[in-house]
Parts: C-alpha cells; sequence; structure tokens
C-alpha cells in the first residue's frame, strides 16, 4: 500500500512529515488539501482528521493525525530504513521525548506564529502582516532560543549528540523564518546558529524542498508562485 500525506505542500506541519519520510527514503503519494478554498474542513479531509486540521496520513489501513504522532509512527515503524531518527538508550529516548515537548510547547507557538504574519498571512491570504504580533511573538521566541543556547553549549542537537525527531521537528518553521528578519534572533546566538545551519543542510531536508517545488508545478498558477516565493524565502 502507498502510504499517503494529506495536505498544503507549504504547510509547516505537513512539511514535518514529508521530511520525515525522506530521511527514512521511503515513497508516498502527497494529496494536496487547499486550506484557502476550506478543502480541510471538507471530504476526504475532515473523515481522517475531524479537527478539519492538516496533515492527515494513511498507511496502509492505519489512519493518523497530527504531525507529531506521524512522525514517531514513521521513525518507530520504519527503524531500519534509510537515517536513524530515534537513539536505542531509554535515557536517551526520555531526554529526546523531553525537547520534542519543549519544541511542541514553547518554540512552536512563536516560531509558526512569526512564520504565519511574515510569510503564509501575506503571501497566501493576502492580509497584511500584523507587526504588533510579530514584535510579541519575537520577544517570546527569543526568551525559547536562550534555552537553546544553553543546551546546545552541551550537545550538538537537541537530544544529543545524535540528530534525533526533535531536531527534524523545528526544520520547516526554522527554514521559513531565515529568509525572513526574525533570522537575526537564531543569527545573535552562535551555538543556535550553527545548529540551524547543521540540521538545514541535511540532504533529506533537500530533497524534501525539490519535492516541494516539484509539487508546487502542478497546481494552479497563481497558488503555485506563493508556494514558490515561500520555498525560496528560506
Amino acid at each position: 500500500m502507498v502510504i499517503k500525506v494529506h495536505g498544503p505542500v507549504q504547510s509547516p506541519a505537513v512539511l514535518k512529515v514529508i521530511a520525515c519520510l525522506k530521511e527514512k527514503e521511503l515513497d508516498f503519494e502527497l494529496v494536496h488539501v487547499n486550506l484557502p478554498a476550506g478543502d480541510h474542513k471538507k471530504e476526504p479531509l475532515i473523515s481522517l482528521n475531524p479537527f478539519g486540521q492538516v496533515p492527515a496520513f494513511e498507511d496502509g489501513d492505519l489512519k493518523l493525525f497530527e504531525s507529531r504522532a506521524i512522525t514517531q509512527y514513521i521513525a518507530h515503524t520504519y527503524a531500519d530504513k534509510g537515517n536513524k531518527l530515534l537513539p536505542n538508550d531509554p535515557k536517551e529516548m526520555a531526554i529526546m521525548y523531553v525537547w520534542m515537548e519543549v519544541e511542541s510547547t514553547k518554540f512552536d507557538t512563536p516560531g509558526f506564529n512569526l512564520s504565519f504574519e511574515i510569510a503564509l498571512k501575506p503571501l497566501f491570504f493576502g492580509v497584511a502582516t500584523d507587526e504588533a504580533a510579530v514584535t510579541e511573538n519575537e520577544e517570546k521566541l527569543g526568551k525559547v532560543l536562550d534555552v537553546y543556547e544553553s543546551r546546545l553549549k552541551e550537545s550538538k542537537y537537541l537530544g544529543g549528540e545524535s540528530f534525533t525527531l526533535a531536531d527534524l521537528h523545528h526544520i520547516p518553521v526554522v527554514n521559513y523564518l531565515m529568509g525572513t528578519k526574525v533570522k537575526s534572533l537564531f543569527d545573535c546566538r552562535p551555538h543556535v546558529s550553527d545548529w540551524c545551519a547543521d540540521i538545514l543542510a541535511r540532504p533529506a531536508w533537500s530533497k524534501a524542498l525539490d519535492y516541494l517545488s516539484a509539487e508546487t508545478e502542478k497546481l494552479p498558477h497563481e497558488y503555485g508562485l506563493c508556494i514558490s516565493r515561500l520555498i525560496n524565502m528560506g
């Protein structure tokens, strides 16, 4: 059975799943969902994710939603494929889960809000950026990155000395923000800056971006043009 990922190619949550699949060198089919048209609130997506959000995921008879649950399933189920994304040691696994929680509860909200305000909102919805929201979320993200800077003085990656899901989950938002003024928040913290350069240089992420470019060419011109600009921001 073909693995299917349902969602728009520009979604950071969808990109987490695609990046994970590329790390594992797995074939999959992307089923595009047009968010501005409200397709995420309609069939068939709404039957796969009852909250009407993306992504949704199918692997044979298994249906999942929530990007982090999906990447964990992929990493565990296809542990023998591609690049290793999970530690073997239980203590290292626990540390990885700590930083996965940090990404989910501390980093993701200000990071996504900045991506949405600066990149997604004006390109896809034709709405002006809320500069007050940008300032507020820059402050919040800066405090999180202060903690990251301290952590990355101790280890090469957030979960330890090896790249894991804890790092992978950051890549799409970091990639978008690198093409904006928010890049300075990462650049002024040397260990964070080195970490960003490392995770963005992974061959699997380059393959994910190549895949997105190819998928973009299949979309209606104006929609595809917006995505091309978004990809090139990073």
